[in-house]
């Protein structure tokens, strides 16, 4: 196990000013119409299950998973009584410090509570049996942000897929879809393209929490698994983050707000091209652009595309490092005004092929590897299926597209019904 310096403070204890609790933010929830959320985590606090105690307690998190009171799980598990004895941590490290596509996070050991931190997001992307031999019950907290790319829900999957066989018992403390729990968009993962960006047969935009995902792989796989998911109280699936009152604990480097996780669905696509996404700013997935963009060509072009719920408005800005790093890039904020209306994914497309129709020179999509596939085009395993790539290329009408995938959006909504957890209202 690789020490690493710089983590003998127990930096996961926030220190309390002044009085303040988040009941007031419940109060407040309760006068403004809000939800008042509580995540899965306190839910278990509140009343501990019988393994509780005596179990050998191994904990998938990261910095972004807290109380309300902003108190890390694994020191809440530990104040209440659990004997966390290993800790896990998914892509961008336990702390949340390392950027994408393959910047991989090594083990560590965390001395505030001596323990030891195997990161699954290295050479090994899923828990060993030697690490599952160490502890009775994993338990899984991870903010999720409602797409399929976002690879905390190819970890858990990992997790659940790795129990079978073992005497071990999987627990998801669920949390909210920021994004809703209702609106599904997008094809569906397409036999032969899973990767570590797409593992399971759902859509781009799958309106599913982290537990009922856990539960699809369960269904999907056919396993035979102990898993319980400790639900939250108080979450209504057409919820969006801020109608929670939960406070936003960025969950990656580059997904500062809830609202980022809105527009990733569809901006999250240009991580397959030669077009900057906003990294080395502090918008990304807000900001797109490259040197060569025509910018009244694409307010054109995207204003025919007729897309509802956002406004592009002009920007120029130089990333501080990634695509286009120090370079004057010409683009856009994506400025979403009515969340109930946006098409993250359809945007996404059509910014592509906008890009494609008026920069057929300039544009280019990314060479492999891309997160661990090292012969898919990366835009391809980020699509979940080369035929939307392809029908980009031919100029097909984004809202014909759509067209083609509603049948399997329909078969999707039927299992979906058979593993949700929360009431539609």
């Amino acid at each position: 196990m690789r020490r690493k310096r710089g983590l003998e403070s127990d930096f996961t204890t926030p220190i309390q000013v002044g009085a303040w609790k988040p009941y007031h933010a419940i109060l407040a929830a309760k006068e403004t119409g809000m939800s008042a959320v509580i995540p899965g985590c306190e839910v278990l606090l509140r009343q501990t299950p019988g393994w509780f105690r005596n179990a050998r307690l191994g904990v998938l998190v990261n910095q972004a998973s807290v109380t309300r009171e902003f108190v890390s799980v694994q020191d809440a598990i530990g104040r209440a009584g659990g004997r966390v004895c290993c800790l896990f941590s998914p892509q961008h490290g336990y702390h949340a410090d390392r950027q994408a596509n393959m910047i991989e996070s090594a083990d560590e050991w965390d001395h505030a509570a001596s323990i030891p931190i195997f990161s699954l997001y290295s050479e090994v992307r899923q828990p060993s049996r030697e690490m599952l031999q160490s502890v009775d019950v994993l338990i899984i907290d991870l903010q999720d942000v409602g797409t399929r790319v976002y690879t905390y829900g190819t970890t858990v999957g990992f997790c659940v897929e790795a129990a079978e066989g073992l005497d071990l018992k999987i627990v998801v403390l669920d949390r909210p879809n920021p994004i809703n729990g209702c609106q599904v968009e997008g094809n569906l993962l397409a036999a032969g393209f899973e990767s570590f960006v797409g593992r399971y047969g759902i859509p781009m935009r799958h309106g599913l929490t982290m537990g009922e995902l856990a539960r699809l792989v369960v269904r999907e796989k056919a396993l035979d698994v102990d898993l319980d998911v400790i639900a939250m109280t108080g979450w209504r699936r057409t919820d969006f983050f801020p109608q929670t009152s939960l406070p936003w604990i960025f969950p990656s480097p580059n997904m500062p707000t809830w609202e980022t996780a809105l527009l990733y669905p569809g901006m999250v696509l240009l991580e397959g091209t030669n077009v900057s996404e906003g990294r080395g700013t502090t918008l990304p997935f807000h900001l797109f652009g490259a040197p060569f963009l025509d910018q009244k060509g694409f307010l054109s072009f995207l204003g025919d595309a007729s897309l509802p719920g956002a406004v592009f408005r002009p920007i120029c800005y130089e990333p501080m490092f990634d695509k286009w790093k120090g370079e004057l890039c010409y683009g856009f904020q994506v400025h979403v005004t009515e969340r109930e209306l946006f098409r993250p994914y359809l945007t996404g497309l059509a910014v592509l092929q906008a890009f494609l129709t008026l920069h057929p020179r300039e544009f280019s999509w990314l060479p492999p590897p891309y997160e661990y596939e090292y012969e898919k085009m990366p835009v391809d395993i980020l699509l979940g299926d080369g035929r939307v790539r392809e029908e980009l290329e031919k100029g097909v009408s984004i809202w014909e597209m759509e067209q083609r995938w509603l049948a399997d959006l329909k078969v999707f909504e039927r299992l979906r019904q058979e593993i949700l957890i929360y009431e539609e209202a």
